[in-house]
């Protein structure tokens, strides 16, 4: 991906820099919040019996408050997750009525949310409660390496686009439906559904993302979306599951296939429509 120099840089959507200790995780529980730990969850309080108490593990000083030009990519890479923010929230608040900016919190160890306490190893998640989008850096590690995906910005920001996607989804109604029914897991569940849908949305937004003359994204390369879904395929429940437990078992999955998640990413990109995404068709999967 390529950064406009001149771009202006919002980083008041960032917060962050946060860092409460670790949180202590064993026995039965600990396998499960492994492999949760490499999806994108939506709600760590489900998984680590938080507190659901509102809160940040943000300091009040971001560290993203240098990150004002595009051209402050070069100084500080990490200026690059504000621009990935911006973009999607400017793309977001064009495209759906009465759009809500949130912000992206960023920390280290563990963090207090509207939906309980969770730990970096739930991996980046959007809670519904407080809207907003917890990611601690040290996730794109375990991207490239436990799952062995190619990474690069675009997987970055594929991981951001995605969980704003839930931002979507909460705002329009569609976050609620879902969770006021408990429809179980597997291929076809509602809630793989939802997750192919914000993969469906971030897509769209890769497709829109160089076409504001004001964005700081100013190329999406080929190479960037085979990065995109390469990383797309690497969080696939088949194949986590045939990482961590060496076997695919289908009817736990919550997140959809490798092939699914990349199908709907394509599906996101090639249309540019987010009226394409609707993974809750009877013919959809």
């Amino acid at each position: 991906m390529k950064y406009s120099d001149q771009a202006n840089l919002d980083p008041s959507q960032m917060g962050g820099g946060g860092n409460g200790g670790k949180i202590a995780i064993g026995g039965g529980a600990g396998l499960i919040v492994v492999v949760l730990a490499l999806l994108f969850g939506i709600n760590p309080g489900d998984i680590l019996g938080g507190s659901g108490q509102a809160g940040s593990g943000s300091s009040d000083s971001s560290p993203f408050a240098q990150c004002t030009k595009g051209s402050d990519i070069d100084k500080d890479r990490n200026c690059r997750f504000v621009a990935y923010t911006n973009s999607i929230q400017d793309y977001w608040g064009a495209t759906v009525k009465n759009y809500k900016v949130i912000k992206v919190d960023t920390f280290t160890g563990q963090v207090s949310t509207a939906c309980g306490t969770a730990s970096s190893a739930v991996g980046p998640f959007y809670c519904p409660p407080d809207t907003t989008v917890y990611l601690d850096l040290g996730f794109f590690d375990e991207l490239t390496g436990k799952l062995g995906a190619e990474g690069g910005d675009a997987a970055e920001a594929y991981v951001l686009a995605h969980e704003f996607g839930h931002h979507v989804q909460n705002l329009v109604g569609t976050m609620a439906k879902v969770q006021g029914n408990d429809q179980g897991t597997g291929p076809k569940s509602a809630q793989v559904r939802l997750e192919l849908q914000a993969d469906c949305y971030a897509g769209v937004w890769f497709k829109h993302a160089t076409q504001d003359p004001d964005s700081p994204i100013t190329d999406v390369s080929t190479d960037d979306l085979n990065r995109a879904l390469d990383a797309a395929g690497a969080v696939g429940d088949d194949r986590i599951q045939q990482k961590t437990q060496g076997q695919v078992t289908e009817e736990t999955w919550t997140h959809g296939s490798a092939a699914n998640r990349q199908k709907w990413l394509t599906r996101g990109f090639s249309t540019g429509n987010p009226n394409q995404c609707d993974t809750f068709a009877a013919d959809a999967l």
